[in-house]
């Protein structure tokens, strides 16, 4: 704890320099109005229903911060910009200004008399140099690879996700102008702006964790920032048999899909590992072939030595400049790819997409929000739809049938586990119905006394599915009949 109050509820924040010193002395300070039985915290806890499970959650503690720690801290930061001259400091590298920084910390706290222990002021110098230099509050959360999300919901109330369930934490940010400085740090490291004029943004941090912002006005309570965050070690097919999200078998497939260029479609809901997925399928790709990645906010991370990443870009202040998904994919037909990836399909580049899949260009894979193969499908019909082509829906649908071979569709349960719930290939149409057939399915077979779903992937019988004459032109028709022949003993 800092200093000696311990009536922190009730009392009024600590003001300025000559209340820090009387606290810091232990001088009589005047009594504060007596506060009602039930005084309010200073954070207020999460909005939630009377009674229901997370009425009884506490927050999640990062760091052990008080509220006095934040006073403290809030005194000392001020006093350090009103004496740092940020014009010289922005010429120093990192460490450098980290060291300034420290030092000038250091004699503030001596001037003020503030009364902490070592670990205490080593903890208050790293969090102002966060503040300064890094994305300050977010640093310790960013740090833990044990988090998969960190969602901020204006500047006192910060989420994450880990295990798949969303936790309240005690982090918080000095004020929504200094959450709204981080979200501007973060996006203008990638050329792009977030503020009133372009309220949201798209961007990544540099390790690929994907960003979204939206700012104020459209975000009533403060800004809000969501960072979808990456594992430091790159998961691979083999980390996904561990966790249970697919069995042995089913990963064979998933490899004999990937090495023999069959066009892939991953489906699945917000948060249920499309992406990752798809990092894991492009391990199958060889050495030798060219991909090209088109992405809104580039975060695939592909292995391969031969990769070019495309990136959209939003309009300027002027409206001017915007480069879509659709013209990256245009493009880079013309760039002589082997294998086009689209990071996730959202709108008329779903054409561009099919038509590449289905002009010599077998392999591409790409990302889709749905919640059933079935579902997919319509959805890229709807897209295309929407983008003005005046096609028959039989033709779409018949363009839809010789472009996309597998459907892998992608979960998160409501225990908080991911699993791929479906490998489903595309047969062809019958009338006016697209026709297709599942090769593997997961079926939930009960719980466990932690309330775990527990399941099992099961192959539903198929021996020779529509794409085994393209395994075997591979050479991979015998992984891929062992791979089916062990999954339904």
């Amino acid at each position: 704890m800092f200093g000696r109050r311990t009536d922190a509820v009730g009392a009024a924040p600590n003001p300025g320099v000559g209340a820090a010193k009387n606290t810091a002395q232990g001088k009589p300070k005047p009594a504060p109005k007596p506060a009602p039985k039930k005084a309010a915290p200073a954070a207020p806890p999460p909005r939630v229903a009377k009674g229901s499970p997370a009425a009884s959650a506490q927050p999640v503690e990062i760091g052990g911060r008080s509220d006095e720690y934040f006073q403290t801290k809030t005194t000392i930061f001020n006093a350090l910009i009103d004496t740092i001259d940020l014009s010289q400091l922005a010429q120093l590298d990192t460490e450098a200004a980290s060291e300034e920084i420290r030092d000038i910390v250091n004699e503030i706290i001596s001037i003020k008399n503030v009364q902490m222990s070592i670990a205490e002021q080593e903890a208050l110098l790293q969090d102002i140099c966060n503040d300064v230099l890094g994305y300050g509050p977010l640093e310790p959360l960013l740090a833990r690879d044990d988090i998969a999300d960190i969602m901020v919901n204006g500047a006192s109330r910060v989420f994450i996700e880990v295990g798949g369930k969303i936790q309240l934490t005690n982090v918080r940010f000095r004020d929504n102008a200094q959450l709204m400085n981080i979200c501007q740090r973060i996006v203008s490291q990638v050329g792009r702006r977030v503020d009133e004029a372009s309220p949201i943004c798209d961007a990544r941090l540099p390790d690929g964790s994907r960003v979204n912002v939206i700012a104020p006005p459209l975000a009533i309570d403060g800004s809000a920032l969501t960072i979808r965050k990456f594992k430091k070690d790159k998961l691979r097919i083999q980390d996904l048999i561990n966790f249970g999200s697919i069995s042995p078998e089913g990963a064979q497939v998933l490899e004999v899909v990937g090495h023999c260029r069959i066009n892939t479609l991953i489906s699945g809901g917000t948060g249920s590992g499309k992406t990752t997925l798809l990092n894991c399928m492009t391990a199958f790709i060889e050495n030798d072939e060219r991909i090209i990645t088109c992405e809104d906010a580039a975060e695939l991370q592909l292995q391969q030595p031969h990769v070019v990443r495309l990136e959209t870009r939003p309009p300027n202040l002027e409206g001017q400049g915007e480069v879509t998904m659709r013209d990256l994919v245009k493009n880079c037909l013309r760039m002589r790819p082997e294998r086009i990836i689209v990071g996730e399909v959202r709108g008329p580049e779903a054409f561009d997409l099919l038509q590449a899949m289905n002009t010599g260009h077998d392999g591409s894979m790409g990302t889709l929000h749905a919640n059933s193969p079935r579902e997919a499908l319509q959805r890229i019909e709807s897209m295309i739809t929407m983008g003005g082509y005046n096609l028959p829906s039989k033709t779409i649908r018949e363009m839809i049938v010789g472009s996309i071979d597998v459907v892998i569709q992608a979960a998160r349960l409501r225990d908080g586990s991911r699993r791929i719930t479906h490998v489903t290939e595309v047969l062809g149409t019958e009338g006016d119905t697209i026709i297709t057939q599942d090769l593997f399915v997961y079926d939930i077979e009960g719980e466990d006394e932690d309330g775990g779903l527990l399941g099992k992937h099961k192959s539903t019988g198929i021996a020779r599915p529509a794409f085994w004459d393209r395994a075997k032109y591979y050479g991979k028709e015998a992984a891929l009949a062992s791979a089916l022949d062990a999954a339904s003993e």
